[in-house]
């Protein structure tokens, strides 16, 4: 399967068919680029992107 980006997160999920992170089924397999998130409390980035949780986020979904 491959691995798709949430249109509403931004997280990347690869097996599924709704996001973990926020529950919504919007999901693309059209995105660029990607950031891991490791502490996202302390995480500029993660912030910049509104990631609540650790992971891997999409950078730009097409």
């Amino acid at each position: 399967m491959t691995e798709k980006a949430c249109k509403a997160c931004h997280f990347i999920i690869s097996e599924g068919s709704a996001c973990p992170v926020c529950s919504s089924t919007e999901l693309s397999e059209r995105w660029d680029s990607y950031v891991l998130i490791f502490d996202a409390e302390k995480s500029e980035l993660a912030k910049k992107l509104n990631a609540k949780t650790n992971g891997k986020y999409a950078v730009r979904i097409k």
